[in-house]
């Protein structure tokens, strides 16, 4: 794995996925055991009517504790978050999420961009932002937003991506300090919660 930058303080790692990102976590999350100083929040791409279906199995297959989102529902280290289907998922100065029904970004909510740019405005170089499969451009402008806040970000090496399309246009457009297959992303994550 490239050593590109250390990253200590970390307080959210933030991902982000649409088609084929399910793959991906399936693989990372499980094999996740504890988190010491951060919390993990998950944007993906979902149908309207996909109420609990991925939390659920999250809760199922991860040995860390799914938190349900609701509105202002505090952001704690050790958990797993994931933005509710139909909802833009947002970071409040308290330090909880708050959701938004405004509309759809890139034809989803949640949006990964509007998720990402309002973690980078809260967390700035506490923040770690990580962009998985998908098949349109969501998440490139959080990238930036987090990388100019100063937070780390890193991307689904393409070639290991169920659909390449959204991380080939991350690496396109920024300049990913780490660009990760699938094995690498979780030992990536591993190592911030060792630091």
């Amino acid at each position: 794995m490239e050593e590109n930058k250390l990253i200590s303080g970390c307080k959210v790692v933030i991902i982000g996925g649409s088609a084929g990102s399910l793959n991906a976590l399936m693989q990372i999350l499980p094999e996740i055991d504890h988190v010491n100083s951060f919390a993990i929040v998950i944007v993906v791409h979902r149908k309207s009517s996909d109420e609990q279906t991925l939390e659920d199995l999250l809760a199922v297959r991860s040995k860390l504790e799914v938190k349900p989102v609701e509105d202002k529902v505090p952001l704690l280290p050790g958990f797993i978050y994931i933005a509710p289907s139909n909802y833009h998922l947002l970071f409040e100065k308290d330090e909880t999420l708050s959701l938004d029904t405004s509309e759809k970004i890139n034809y989803s909510r949640p949006s990964i961009d509007v998720s990402f740019e309002s973690a980078a405005e809260i967390y700035g170089s506490a923040l770690v932002g990580i962009i998985l499969s998908g098949s349109n451009t969501d998440g490139t402008l959080g990238l930036k937003a987090i990388q100019a806040a100063g937070g780390t970000i890193a991307v689904q090496n393409p070639t290991s991506a169920d659909m390449p399309f959204m991380p080939n246009n991350a690496i396109l457009n920024t300049n990913p300090d780490y660009i990760l297959n699938i094995p690498e992303l979780l030992e990536f994550i591993l190592r911030i919660n060792n630091i």
